[in-house]
């Protein structure tokens, strides 16, 4: 298995996407190999000598920058390492491509490269957010912001077929996020979307409140990209804020540094559960190729389990089950 990885996408690249590149080929077993995309004076130097013979790069003269418009970067940028990276896949050179950088032309790029799956009106982006007792898959995080019902309906299908292949748990329970539980709450694109939810998928349990998002029975939680793209960032953000908050508040006191050794194992456990980088990227649901991506700060340890979890979408054929769920569910109506 060939994993196409953009070297040059990303805040910390090309230093932690070679370094992630790296911890992948250790943790991972003999059939996978990296191809490294860039910049191949600058790639070689990182490696400072590291060779590996799973390891390879491919010399691309261009970069997507984070302020490209992501609908022009496969016509302006043809040479770029995030262009070339999803033109591997499409060409069947790579089985899966992986960046951390700029999400909107993976987006467009994998979609224009591609192609939908069929019965697909718009692809989706859906995360995974750890909890206290596993996790659960939000989508759309930001993919569509002004989406309609049956986009919603598309997102929990290929959402719960993402988190059954994280959690290995099939037929999740489906959520929809709101202001309120009653099925008369929310906007009118909410109100209908419930029916149609309710319609069509049996485990679909109803609207869930921003408060009861962690700890609701809902293994996905399905909203538009608007508001998922909030929910996401104001998550990221307060865990940050927190872990600041318990620092502060540690160093004030002696007594409180001595505790704070005892309960160092609980902390690092907090800290490793929450942290996003312990969960890699996320698979762009809906196109009919795999390309995981992953935050625009990543570092080692995120782009590690970034190819990670694109070898696993491609051994447990991610792309060929939601294909055949969406069939069943949205064939007939085709």
């Amino acid at each position: 298995m060939i994993i196409a990885l953009d070297a040059m996408g990303g805040d910390n690249a090309p230093e932690a996407v070679v370094q992630g590149a790296i911890q992948a080929l250790s943790e991972s077993p003999s059939d996978l190999s990296i191809v490294l995309l860039g910049d191949e004076n600058t790639i070689d130097t990182v490696l400072d000598g590291f060779i590996s013979p799973r390891l390879s790069i491919i010399h691309t003269t261009q970069i997507v920058g984070m302020h490209d418009r992501a609908s022009k970067a496969l016509k302006t940028k043809p040479d770029s390492s995030l262009v070339r990276g999803i033109q591997m896949v499409t060409n069947k050179e790579a089985n899966a491509f992986v960046s951390a950088g700029n999400t909107g032309a993976v987006m467009t790029t994998s979609l224009l490269s591609y192609g939908r799956i069929k019965h697909v009106k718009r692809p989706t982006l859906g995360v995974y957010i750890p909890t206290l007792h596993g996790g659960k898959i939000l989508c759309d995080v930001g993919a569509n912001p002004d989406a309609k019902p049956y986009h919603i309906l598309q997102s929990a299908i290929m959402a719960s077929h993402y988190f059954d292949h994280v959690e290995n748990h099939k037929n999740p329970k489906v959520g929809l996020i709101n202001i309120g539980a009653e099925p008369n709450k929310g906007s009118e694109l909410y109100q209908e979307t419930y029916q149609l939810l309710k319609k069509e998928l049996p485990n679909f349990i109803g609207n869930i409140e921003g408060r009861h998002i962690m700890d609701c029975e809902a293994d996905v939680l399905v909203c538009d990209g608007f508001v998922g793209n909030i929910l996401l960032k104001f998550a990221e953000g307060w865990v940050n804020v927190f872990s600041n908050e318990i620092k502060a508040r540690i160093s004030d006191k002696f007594s409180y540094k001595i505790g704070a050794l005892l309960l160092k194992p609980v902390f690092k456990g907090f800290a490793k559960k929450f942290d996003y980088e312990e969960h890699g990227g996320t698979p762009l649901l809906g196109v009919n190729g795999v390309s995981i991506i992953t935050h625009g700060s990543a570092g080692p340890k995120a782009v590690c389990n970034s190819v990670l979890l694109a070898k696993k979408c491609i051994d447990e054929n991610l792309i060929e089950d939601i294909r055949i769920s969406l069939e069943e569910h949205l064939g007939a109506s085709a």
